[in-house]
């Protein structure tokens, strides 16, 4: 195979591109040294130095760039120290991982190394760090005492920040379990009543298809929905009902609209000529009668629920939620000339009779809006606890 060498002047044009990149590159970071973007420029001239050790800006400015850098993050990290912000370790960590990135980035170059000497903060960082975790555990156990939902969850995330910082901190692992069992809402899903018999199954549906949606959702992690036999069956303790009950709902209301009505046009029916053979248009009435049938069948209700909360029997939401469902069938026919029909009629005519679907079909269909609705309004009441 035949190889293709570049030529003088395309390996001049490669050079040439080669020094007006690094040129560009010294200049930026003598640009960002300009700004006071020292941390910018100290990585950018290592970066320099790693390609041309011998780069001269980049050594003469690396030292200077280096120590602004460090000075800023020191003063800052004293400004935190004395401040009162009980949060404030974990600025300083910010801090110190800052120069510690600069330590590492200096360490990986020895043309840096030879005129700069990186200063390590890695055990200020895991000083930061255990300072840090324990301010979010005291946090956490002091909002765990005050013995109140509310409280629970923040000791929660608390707790849970703590880990994060330190992993296995202290007992935060275990203090973090019993603070989400104190601050979870259990909510018991009650049978679904009907007044009918006849729909307790499609109600039974709606129901577990329900609780099924709202646990997969996982709405809030803070609460937990429980269909009421499982909840009976394992005594879990319930800290809010939610209730349902159909109220004033008809399935298959039926309706039947017979329309008879009689239609004619003029139309083109050849043409005549007369004695002297000019030719004339012949037109012709041309009449039919159209049967038209639409069966509409009505479904509607209501669907109460109530949020209570079995501590104190209140009632904490309410609400009633209209559902509906038209089920509708169109056909017809005619009898006489169909030249007579327009267009529109045209589609009007066919099909035929229909039997609507079973009661309990047209219950689920109903009662989907219902359900769409509802668990909306659940996500929303429960997404903020």
């Amino acid at each position: 195979m035949k190889v293709h060498l570049p030529s003088y002047r395309q390996l001049q044009t490669i050079v040439c591109g080669l020094a007006l990149l690094c040129l560009s590159a010294c200049k930026s970071g003598e640009k960002l040294y300009n700004k006071g973007r020292y941390d910018e420029a100290v990585h950018t001239f290592v970066k320099k130095l790693q390609k041309r050790p011998n780069d001269t800006k980049a050594l003469q400015l690396l030292p200077a760039a280096y120590d602004h850098s460090l000075q800023q993050h020191e003063e800052k990290v004293s400004q935190l120290l004395r401040s009162n912000n009980e949060l404030k370790w974990e600025s300083v960590r910010a801090e110190y991982r800052s120069m510690q990135s600069l330590y590492n980035a200096i360490k990986s170059s020895p043309a840096a190394l030879k005129v700069v000497q990186p200063k390590d903060y890695s055990a200020a960082i895991t000083g930061a760090q255990e300072n840090a975790a324990e301010v979010r555990y005291n946090r956490g156990t002091q909002l765990l005492d005050n013995g109140d939902k509310a409280s629970a969850r923040q000791a929660y995330d608390e707790f849970t920040a703590a880990e994060k910082l330190v992993p296995n901190f202290r007992d935060a692992k275990a203090l973090k379990e019993e603070a989400f069992n104190i601050g979870v809402v259990r909510v018991v899903i009650s049978q679904l009543e009907v007044r009918s018999p006849y729909f307790q199954f499609s109600a039974d549906q709606f129901r577990d298809y329900l609780v099924q949606s709202v646990q997969r959702q996982n709405i809030n992690r803070f609460v937990q929905f429980y269909d009421d036999r499982f909840a009976a069956a394992n005594k879990v303790p319930a800290d809010e009902y939610l209730e349902l009950r159909f109220f004033d709902f008809i399935v298959g209301q039926t309706y039947v609209d017979r329309v008879q009505r009689d239609v004619s046009r003029e139309i083109q029916d050849g043409v005549v000529k007369d004695t002297s053979g000019k030719e004339t248009k012949k037109f012709i009435t041309v009449k039919a009668t159209l049967f038209l049938t639409k069966q509409t069948v009505v479904s509607k209700g209501l669907l109460d629920y109530r949020i209570i909360a079995t501590a104190n029997s209140q009632t904490i939401r309410q609400n009633r939620i209209p559902g509906s469902f038209t089920w509708l069938n169109e056909y017809g026919y005619f009898k006489g000339d169909k030249r007579a029909l327009s267009d529109e009629e045209l589609r009007q005519i066919g099909g035929r009779e229909m039997a609507p679907p079973p009661p309990d079909q047209l219950f689920l269909e109903f009662t989907k809006p219902i359900y769409s609705d509802l668990e909306r309004e659940l996500r929303t009441f429960y997404n903020n606890i």
